[in-house]
């Protein structure tokens, strides 16, 4: 957990927009309106049109990267101009801004307790606030009110209950962990929920790693530790586990997506 939240000016942005539109550039003019001094992260715009978990787990894997006080905009918002609430999260001394959909309590708690805000002081928005834009007329300019200073209880009445994901786990037993793929990157490679601590209880020679009809004997340290078109399995960037093609796309490849299975499963010694 971190320590107590330190100001800073950085503000990182993370949404399904893509890049073809004007939307982030508006966003971003918000918040250098705002605050000229920010500055400002593009984490990915690619997130799939309304893909709210993949968004989750991407912002849950890069928050441990960025100094505490720290904002993080999320904006993944199928439900924007409904009765869903928009939210900031204050944790680990980062703040967390976007809607009450679940995209932003698992990178909260990784770093902290989160304490819950509803952003309800239009003091704070950038009027007319748009029924179809809440990041551009709520979400980006409480975060750079944010950067400046504004403390989290100004933006809103507290609020413990907030809307959660039920990511998927892995399952430890005595002979191994079962659990799933739950991203595929830019390259192909598949991000599993199996994370490094859990198979830290295995020797890494005596593991047995099966996608499909494929398996892996043992971890590698890197994707050049095999040959060229060669499976492996290793701890990737996100401390989980992975499992990939050398110079290849492992998705397409072994037909895999996220929610297929993997197992980790301790191989007989004499194996």
């Amino acid at each position: 957990m971190r320590s107590s939240p330190k100001q800073s000016t950085i503000i990182t942005l993370l949404t399904d927009f893509g890049v073809d539109d004007a939307y982030v550039g508006l966003m971003k003019g918000v918040i250098l309106g705002i605050n000229p001094e920010a500055r400002l992260v593009d984490l990915t715009h690619s997130i799939p049109p309304q893909d709210v978990t993949r968004a989750a787990l991407m912002l849950r894997s890069a928050v441990d990267f960025f100094p505490p006080g720290t904002v993080h905009v999320t904006v993944v918002d199928p439900g924007v101009g409904s009765a869903r609430r928009p939210l900031l999260l204050s944790s680990g001394g980062a703040c967390f801004v976007g809607p009450d959909n679940g995209v932003l309590p698992p990178a909260a708690r990784r770093i902290g307790t989160p304490k819950g805000y509803v952003l309800e002081n239009d003091r704070y928005f950038h009027p007319p606030v748009s029924q179809t834009f809440h990041g551009r007329d709520i979400f980006a300019p409480v975060a750079a009110h944010l950067s400046l200073g504004v403390e989290p209880a100004d933006v809103g009445p507290q609020t413990d209950s907030f809307v959660d994901l039920d990511l998927p786990q892995a399952k430890l037993s005595a002979g191994g962990v079962s659990g799933q793929v739950i991203y595929v990157d830019h390259f192909g490679n598949l991000v599993t929920n199996i994370d490094r601590t859990t198979l830290d209880r295995f020797p890494a020679s005596t593991l047995s790693v099966s996608i499909g009809s494929m398996a892996v004997i043992g971890l590698v340290s890197s994707y050049a530790a095999v040959d060229e078109g060669t499976p492996l399995a290793l701890i990737g960037s996100w401390g989980v586990l992975e499992i990939a093609i050398r110079n290849g796309n492992a998705a397409r490849e072994l037909r895999a997506k996220p929610g297929t299975p993997v197992i980790v499963a301790k191989r007989d010694s004499n194996a």
